[in-house]
């Protein structure tokens, strides 16, 4: 009985070393010199994958999943699987790190706690938001980021707005371009700047609406803070005015296109250069009105872009004259 199976045992041994040398040949003729493959041949897949498309060969596969091992099908699921909070933030002067006590007295599993532990808790929260900040320049900081997100909410701009401005004052602390102005000041000059280079232009009048500083302080501080810290600010467009002006003149798209053919007519004939972008899409949208058989009288249209009526029929004259229209 013994022999028969040592018998067994030796084919089973040459039958694996048979099976082994014969890939090792496989491998052998699988390898591809990289120096003389053309790179026309190279595909990189969707999962990152680098293969040699005539020979099927993957030469690149190690690929590092920066996600969670695992799935979700809707929100509901991702909540429930997250071991994680909120993503850090610049909005926060601290970015969102530190520890926040709810304001809801229930313990894990939802029961309401005694009054003593609701005492304690309270004394805790109390001490919590007050070593949040630890000096002087992280109150003032915090001040400052809650103004941003005030005034951002009051225009209605989105969340990556808020985030550069608040990326800019701080950039503007740490430049110490903050002594001799006031936080409301640079606050609102941040926000003025991250509107204009986020491609959501916002007038100085609109901004300093919300604002608690004047006009003339808020230019004043942009210009500095844009200088300082060498933003590059590109001219505002006119056109990027003209579809939030003709919604809130209740106007129709066809309007919509003329004011912006006229911006695009004159603009090219050099009328632009030196002229107020919101006056100039105001005076494109009076035109088009007319032109369309929707008019609007230019009270109504200078009281939604917060220009004289002096302005529009200056850029009005100068519009129609250049695009050849007479009477």
């Amino acid at each position: 009985m013994t022999r028969p199976t040592r018998q067994r045992e030796r084919d089973v041994e040459r039958t694996r070393w048979q099976g082994e040398s014969e890939n090792v040949d496989d491998e052998e003729e699988d390898e591809i010199d990289l120096e003389e493959v053309d790179e026309e041949e190279l595909v990189r897949t969707g999962d990152g994958e680098l293969i040699h498309e005539p020979t099927g060969i993957i030469i690149e596969e190690e690929q590092i999943d920066p996600g969670p091992e695992w799935r979700a099908f809707n929100h509901s699921e991702r909540q429930e699987k997250s071991r994680v909070g909120a993503p850090t933030t610049q909005t926060m002067h601290d970015k969102g790190l530190t520890t926040t006590i709810d304001w809801k007295d229930k313990d894990a599993y939802g029961r309401s706690i005694s009054s003593r532990k609701r005492s304690q808790m309270h004394r805790l929260r109390k001490w919590q938001e007050r070593i949040r900040t630890k000096d002087a320049g992280e109150r003032n900081l915090q001040f400052a980021l809650s103004e941003i997100d005030r005034m951002a909410s009051a225009l209605g701009v989105p969340r990556s707005v808020r985030e550069v401005a608040s990326v800019i004052y701080r950039r503007a602390l740490s430049e110490d371009l903050i002594r001799g102005r006031s936080i409301e000041g640079v606050a609102t000059s941040a926000l003025y700047a991250a509107c204009r280079k986020e491609g959501i232009p916002r007038s100085l009048e609109e901004i300093s609406e919300v604002s608690r500083v004047e006009r003339k302080e808020i230019g004043r501080t942009y210009r500095y803070i844009s200088q300082e810290l060498g933003l590059e600010m590109k001219p505002v467009d006119p056109k990027k005015y003209v579809p939030r002006f003709c919604s809130e003149l209740d106007l129709s798209k066809e309007v919509q296109s003329k004011a912006n053919e006229i911006i695009e007519t004159t603009a090219e004939k050099g009328l632009l250069s030196g002229k107020s972008p919101t006056g100039y899409a105001a005076a494109a949208i009076y035109a088009a009105s007319l032109l369309c058989n929707e008019k609007k009288t230019q009270r109504e249209v200078a009281d939604v872009a917060q220009v004289t009526e002096v302005t529009i029929r200056n850029r009005y004259q100068e519009q129609i004259e250049a695009m050849g229209i007479h009477g």
